[in-house]
């Protein structure tokens, strides 16, 4: 017998109402293909400025316009590309688009090398001088600024320009990644306790399989899924190594005395900060969680606690169903306490197809949001009817009301906060969800429920990316010792990493030391770790908001307008919360011990 409950459709054959409204950023792929010509034609603009900085602040200022412009448009090209291959990565066209665009990028980053190369040539406090004498240089003063703090990471002017020009080759490593991953890596099917058979995919198995209550389709998905794994690891390993070679090869070029180093420099980061998000939530997270996965063991009777149950749902007969329609009042009704200027955000997010939510054919997996500056927010999920696709939602949706805000208040260059912060909306979205339906239950069972979800939040942040994180670190030790990256070597860390983090609570087996394959984020610098930054400040500000309320809200939104024209320990001092030091981290941890003590007396 044959299941056929669960059909991936190609992405042609998905209803227009469940995906986002790629129009609104290019009519016709025709108006992309015109744009694309246009900017790479007008890339001769910056000719006129090449070797003439030194001349006064109306050079700079022209040449920092003409800039920003093309700014604009490569970011609206570039994730028009980026979401047609995000939507479906077999597509050839969606293939040849993404290549064109990472092309173009290239092309427009060696075009361009010079006006970093002669700004960091001029004489010390000629651009101070400048932008004293040119008031239209005011909002480029922050960029200036960061880029004069690199100057002694800067090499001559002919190598960063042949550096800029290699662009589309050092994407090359997260491409291949992507590509194997999204469109050639092919899943068995697997059978369920009836016999029936099941397809497995990426996205299948990440958004449901592995959430599944039934133990023998989560354990033999596991097994299909880590099956297929196993078969291109070397691939992936080869990818990574290169990716991580090409990021201490650069950090040696620019004379960082670690990769590391390099990674929280553009953070703006100290490695005190970083190092204290991974070792306190370790050490004072582990017991907690270890606590967790040993009630989760007990409540569902399981003969062993393994790896692939880590994610089972402790309460499965309770699932509230929901639809992607209901989840989004929820959502609206727990954002109102953020005020009408936010929330009318959020209103067109849900309904002028921002979100695209069907499963199909080469969809990417996760989620994510992209906010293109001159347009609105787009977000990729795939909708599972599952209530938890609603705190996932609430996510994504927290990163569209920041950028919104972000792009609306200031101009494209004073946008982007430090990764450190990124993740603080979207996850403030979701405690502020959390504490809206456990303030409007009384049911026990709901209560446990929302405490699950909550509990989910902070798994994936500070467990799943965290340990990510730890990973990372322990892989860029090794590759500036000289020693391989192979994939014997990148599983063996992966697996001691999760045993340290779990002990004898949950038995790994050697598919579990995988994982490193799973996620995009380690072909993005330090990124993963900067997930449990986010969370730790999102806490303190939901406890905030909660005892506070409006002037707590009003110190948030004032944050996120900010975009980036604040560091992100400044722009988080202005909203209440210091991050200089280990208090906020063991006050989330604490937090995340208080969820667990609820969840053990819920089954007492």
């Amino acid at each position: 017998m044959v299941q056929t409950a669960i059909t991936r459709l190609k992405r042609h054959e998905v209803p227009k109402e469940r995906t986002w409204k790629l129009e609104d950023l290019f009519a016709l792929e025709e108006d992309w293909n015109k744009e694309m010509k246009s900017i790479e034609e007008d890339l001769a603009v910056f000719e006129q400025y090449k070797g003439k900085l030194h001349e006064g602040p109306q050079a700079l200022l022209g040449c920092l316009s003409a800039q920003e412009k093309l700014s604009i448009r490569l970011v609206q090209a570039g994730t028009y590309a980026s979401l047609r291959q995000s939507e479906d990565g077999t597509n050839p066209d969606n293939q040849a688009i993404s290549s064109r665009i990472a092309s173009l990028r290239a092309k427009a980053a060696s075009t361009l090398s010079f006006i970093d190369s002669e700004l960091l040539s001029l004489p010390d406090g000629k651009i101070q001088k400048y932008i004293k004498e040119e008031s239209g240089l005011e909002p480029f003063s922050n960029g200036l600024t960061e880029l004069l703090e690199t100057k002694r990471h800067r090499l001559s002017p002919e190598t960063e320009e042949a550096l800029a020009a290699l662009g589309e080759v050092f994407g090359a490593p997260y491409n291949v990644y992507q590509a194997a991953k999204l469109a050639d890596m092919p899943f068995a099917s697997f059978k369920d306790s009836q016999g029936n058979e099941l397809p497995n995919s990426f996205a299948l198995y990440e958004d449901r399989y592995e959430f599944s209550p039934d133990t023998t389709i989560r354990r033999n998905a596991y097994a299909s899924f880590t099956d297929s794994l196993e078969n291109y690891k070397n691939t992936f390993a080869s990818a990574y190594s290169a990716e991580v070679k090409k990021q201490v090869t650069l950090s040696k070029l620019r004379k960082y005395s670690t990769v590391t180093q390099m990674l929280l420099d553009s953070q703006h980061v100290t490695e005190e900060m970083y190092n204290n998000q991974l070792d306190i939530i370790q050490k004072e997270l582990a017991p907690h969680m270890r606590r967790y996965a040993q009630l989760k063991k007990k409540v569902l009777g399981l003969d062993r606690m393994l790896f692939c149950d880590l994610k089972a749902p402790l309460d499965p007969e309770f699932n509230p169903e929901t639809t992607f329609e209901k989840a989004s009042e929820v959502i609206l009704e727990a954002l109102k306490v953020m005020g009408s200027e936010y929330t009318d955000i959020m209103k067109k997010g849900l309904s002028e197809r921002w979100v695209d939510l069907a499963d199909n054919v080469g969809k990417s997996t996760g989620a994510f949001c992209a906010s293109p500056y001159g347009s609105h927010p787009f977000i990729l999920i795939t909708w599972t009817d599952t209530m938890r696709g609603a705190f996932v939602l609430a996510h994504e949706l927290g990163h569209a009301g920041h950028f919104y805000l972000a792009n609306k208040y200031q101009r494209i260059m004073n946008t982007r906060p430090s990764t450190y912060f990124v993740e603080a909306p979207s996850t403030l979205n979701e405690m502020l969800l959390g504490q809206h339906l456990l303030a409007g239950t009384e049911d026990k069972r709901m209560k446990r429920w929302v405490i699950l979800q909550m509990l989910g939040t902070y798994y994936h942040n500070f467990v799943t990316h965290l340990l990510e994180g730890e990973y990372q670190r322990r892989v860029y030790r090794l590759a500036e010792q000289g020693i391989p990256l192979t994939a014997k070597t990148l599983s063996a860390q992966k697996l001691d990493t999760l045993a340290e983090f779990w002990g004898d609570s949950v038995e790994l087996d050697d598919k579990a030391a995988l994982t490193w394959m799973r996620q995009p984020h380690y072909y993005m610098g330090l990124y993963p770790y900067t997930y449990s930054a986010g969370l730790t400040a999102s806490t303190d500000m939901a406890q905030s908001i909660q005892e506070e309320g409006q002037p707590a809200v009003d110190r948030w939104l004032d944050v996120l307008k900010a975009g980036g024209t604040k560091k992100p320990l400044e722009l988080l001092r202005s909203a209440g919360i210091d991050m200089s030091k280990p208090d906020p981290i063991r006050k989330a941890v604490s937090y995340v011990g208080s969820l667990v003590d609820e969840l053990e007396n819920s089954y007492v």
